[in-house]
């Protein structure tokens, strides 16, 4: 009995001494830290600490945070950057034993960037600063920004975030999102372009990535085009129920047959409705409660036609198939049920052009990029 017992001893030593050699061990399984795969992080440097030790300053722990969210929302999601020469590394660390085992996580780029475009670069850039600024956003920030190699994989994931409910689940809108934008150019081309109008009409925006994150009618205008493109391809149901899903979180209807160009702005955007055979021309700037829409119940084209770098003021209504002018202003407020020249104003209820309908006073530069609601003020007479 005692010899068994003395035996049992000493194997369940030599079996705690071999699982602790096995922890600190390097594993086979995950790639080497070596100066030569280092190089894909353009220089970065990478932090070590082990998962036992406190974390004793923001760095690592904002580190750990986006470590730890590798192998969660982004990968399950299926957005993470497969190709990334960390990806097994992480892997790894998340599916192996980190009691007591150093961890190496680099700094910032998890993944690389596509240096070639450089706007999502200033992104991801923004993004890491803020992540370091701020650690309570770190987590928010590396599995939404930078655990993504694409400004397309990166808002299909914020945009099936924001828009899941319990029976459109996140992964199944991010895969088909993610598939929509990364085929269609043109979708590729208006999420760009409609993400500087932001940052250079709206004083509000501190970067692109706050406005990319944080501005609702940019995600709305996002969602519609990837609803528009689901209509096109013979998809409208589907195109309807995120329509529909879109109204409910955003306060945002467009229909997904309507038209809209590239660099438009919806500032604010709650109580924005765009009907069905509606069209927003490029650069326009429209701001919040603004409704193009119809008149009487028959079908067929029936809703407004807005030209090119035109501003539309708030709780402004355009209402049947009139055509607003290229560069044209309608104040806030107003009820415009005609046509409106180009370069012209429009205000009050019902609207009628500033400086009059013989001679309206002409603007010189395009409202939607000066975002001036007020320059006709002295030239408008009750």
């Amino acid at each position: 009995m005692a010899s068994t017992l003395g035996t049992s001893t000493a194997l369940a030593s030599e079996t705690i001494a071999s699982s602790s050699l096995h922890r600190q061990a390097t594993p086979t399984s995950a790639p080497p830290l070596t100066s030569s795969f280092l190089p894909a992080f353009n220089g970065c440097k990478t932090t070590s600490f082990t998962a036992a030790s406190p974390l004793r300053s923001s760095q690592h722990r904002s580190a750990a945070i986006r470590c730890s969210l590798t192998n969660g929302a982004a990968r399950r999601a299926g957005s993470m950057d497969e190709s990334s020469p960390f990806a097994p590394f992480f892997q790894h660390v998340f599916q192996s034993d980190i009691s007591s085992r150093p961890i190496m996580v680099p700094d910032a780029f998890e993944t690389v960037p596509n240096v070639q475009d450089e706007l999502w670069y200033t992104i991801r850039e923004e993004a890491r600063q803020d992540s370091e600024a701020e650690p309570a956003l770190a987590s928010y920030l590396y599995s939404t920004v930078l655990a993504h190699r694409s400004l397309e994989r990166s808002m299909a994931f914020h945009l099936a975030n924001k828009l899941q409910s319990p029976t459109l689940l996140s992964t199944q809108l991010c895969s088909l999102f993610t598939d929509v934008m990364l085929r269609s150019p043109e979708v590729q081309e208006a999420l760009r372009a409609d993400l500087r109008a932001i940052y250079t009409r709206d004083p509000a925006c501190r970067s692109y990535s706050h406005a990319m994150l944080n501005f609702k009618g940019y995600q709305a205008l996002q969602a519609y085009r990837i609803g528009h493109r689901l209509w096109l391809e013979g998809r409208q149901g589907l195109a309807m129920a995120l329509q529909s899903r879109v109204s409910e979180v955003f306060h945002v209807d467009i229909h997904p047959a309507a038209k809209i160009g590239n660099g438009v702005l919806f500032d604010h955007a709650t109580g924005l409705v765009v009907g069905e055979t509606a069209t927003i021309g490029n650069n326009v700037s429209i701001l919040h409660h603004v409704t193009l829409g119809g008149t009487g119940k028959s079908s067929g084209d029936r809703h407004p036609k807005v030209g090119d770098g035109v501003l539309i003021g708030a709780g402004a209504t355009l209402l049947g198939p009139i055509k607003i002018g290229e560069g044209a202003k309608v104040g806030a407020g107003s009820v415009v049920l005609l046509d409106v020249p180009p370069r012209a104003t429009v205000v009050g209820i019902p609207g009628r052009l500033v400086g009059g309908k013989e001679k309206p006073a002409m603007l010189t530069v395009n409202p939607s990029e000066t975002m001036d609601h007020t320059s006709f003020i002295l030239d408008y007479t009750i």
